[in-house]
């Protein structure tokens, strides 16, 4: 006898055959129906009815010492001519979309677990490579069934406490000593950190659609089914010489790997930038101990270029999503502000000149409101000669600190002079991938919020300036956002009151 059949045969016994079963069907129903109400009996769908699906929404959490900045609009730009160059300086209504901001710079402190991930990245790898120490125990090759995979880097392997001759010999690898004053030295050479990003927007264009028949909805316009579509995609890769060359290949559309574009940058920062800035100037002290000592930990860490930059955001990415579940595929990438999300956060609720709720720069009783240049040749009247500690000076009515002097702060953003009116007035960004080969001019990035070494006029959250892109600076830093993984719609609150109808 079939299942079925036996399921059959046992129902008389308990419903009174087959007009028991659907004399049960109909008092479930008016049992739904007595509890829920009609309303809500009728939301599964039952009934022939559109109701929808359901799903449990993602509550994003609060990212670790970021604030929310909610969506919003602002008028970008300097309003009245700037005085300082006489010129007038292009302006905007814009809307932008909800983030979070970083409360503060990046420090050194944070910038050093970078390194010591990449230091520790490269370390690992060597104690698993036969040349050195040959433990595989610190390489990932297999699932939990069995199955290769990988390789990965085994985090959980600890790091040799009490070395062998061989694992000695590769943490020594990453070094390198001073010939003359026998300091010995992380190799910063050997820092390469190297990561992929896809581009969802060039895949998204309609002219990159695999099918043809998809690439234009004109009915009138034939297409050619054979039609070459050209892509650009960044490559990197280290040669035998440990040199990282990097290219920007074009080449015929093949599929959707010609969207992945792999990056390979050398992530420590330049800490001769102290020197190379201030000529006939003694910031030795500043090279020598900036970064490296633990008094400089909650200082902004600075000589770091955009490329520097951008690795970053992409290292903090990989790190917060391997401690994530199956809801990391909502989170959004770490990357740096564009241009208009950095002016709408340090412009506050109000929309202000400064970050602060005045056009002064120092409150009633003489206390300066952020740390900048406030006189001629006297960095000091602030209190600070160059950078100082992150968030020691007030913060904004968004939540966030340092948005006016102490570092400059790259952005994503494409520098121009048209500015805004190039721009989209719908979360505007103008974004260039220079190339290798492309003139230098085009690798000029914007760059925000004035310095430590800047006067009262360059620290405005709307004064635009630029650097480029490979350039290392002793006042330049930055700081990351991060996109909302869901945002929530709500009634529009207006002002004022409303003008009676005429009748």
């Amino acid at each position: 006898m079939s299942k079925n059949n036996r399921k059959s045969n046992q129902s008389p016994l308990l419903w009174g055959g087959a007009g028991g079963g659907l004399f049960l069907a109909f008092f479930l129903m008016s049992l739904l129906v007595g509890c829920m109400g009609a309303k809500q009996a009728s939301s599964s769908g039952k009934g022939g009815e559109v109701v929808g699906v359901s799903g449990r929404a993602f509550s994003e959490p609060s990212p670790y010492g970021m604030t929310k900045i909610e969506r919003g609009w602002l008028r970008m730009g300097l309003e009245e001519q700037d005085s300082l160059w006489g010129k007038k300086m292009p302006v905007r209504d814009v809307s932008v979309d909800g983030f979070w901001m970083d409360e503060t710079e990046v420090t050194n402190s944070q910038y050093k677990q970078f390194v010591n991930w990449v230091r520790d990245s490269i370390l690992r790898t060597r104690l698993a490579d036969p040349s050195y120490g040959g433990d595989e125990s610190y390489m990932i090759t297999e699932d939990k069934n069995g199955d290769p995979i990988g390789p990965f880097l085994n985090w959980k392997k600890q790091l040799p406490r009490k070395p062998n001759e061989d694992e000695l010999r590769a943490i020594e690898s990453l070094y390198v000593t001073n010939p003359v004053t026998g300091e010995k030295l992380l190799d910063y050479s050997q820092m390469n950190y190297r990561y992929e990003v896809y581009d969802y927007t060039t895949a998204a264009l309609r002219r990159n659609r695999m099918r043809a028949e998809e690439r234009n909805l004109n009915t009138d316009v034939v297409v050619d089914p054979n039609e070459v579509v050209m892509i650009s995609k960044d490559t990197a890769y280290i040669d035998d010489e440990g040199r990282i060359v990097r290219e920007t290949i074009n080449r015929p559309l093949s599929g959707p790997w010609d969207f992945l574009n792999t990056y390979i940058v050398n992530i420590y920062p330049d800490t001769t930038c102290w020197v190379n800035d201030f000529q006939n100037s003694d910031n030795e002290v500043y090279l020598r101990n900036y970064f490296s000592n633990p008094a400089y930990n909650d200082y902004p860490v600075v000589g770091v270029t955009w490329e520097q930059a951008n690795a970053f955001c992409a290292w903090r990415t990989e790190y917060l999503l391997k401690g994530l579940g199956p809801e990391a595929r909502y989170v959004q990438r770490y990357r740096l502000p564009t241009e208009a999300e950095w002016e709408y956060a340090a412009r506050g609720k109000d929309q202000n000149e400064f970050p602060w709720d005045n056009e002064q720069v120092k409150s009633g009783e003489g206390c300066f409101y952020a740390n900048f240049k406030p006189d001629r040749g006297n960095y000091t009247k602030d209190g600070n000669l160059i950078t100082s500690k992150v968030g020691i000076y007030g913060t904004n009515s968004n939540g966030l600190f340092d948005m006016a002097g102490n570092v400059a702060e790259w952005t994503s953003t494409i520098y121009t002079e048209a500015g805004v009116d190039a721009m989209n007035d719908l979360n505007p960004q103008l974004e260039y991938k220079a190339a290798k080969e492309d003139p230098y001019k085009l690798k000029k990035k914007s760059v925000r919020g004035g310095s430590w070494k800047d006067p009262e006029s360059y620290i405005r959250s709307a004064w635009r300036t630029w650097e480029y892109q490979n350039q290392p600076r002793s006042y330049i830093g930055f700081r990351c956002v991060r996109s909302l993984a869901n945002t929530t719609s709500q009634k529009s609150k207006t002002t004022g009151k409303s003008k009676k109808k005429k009748k």
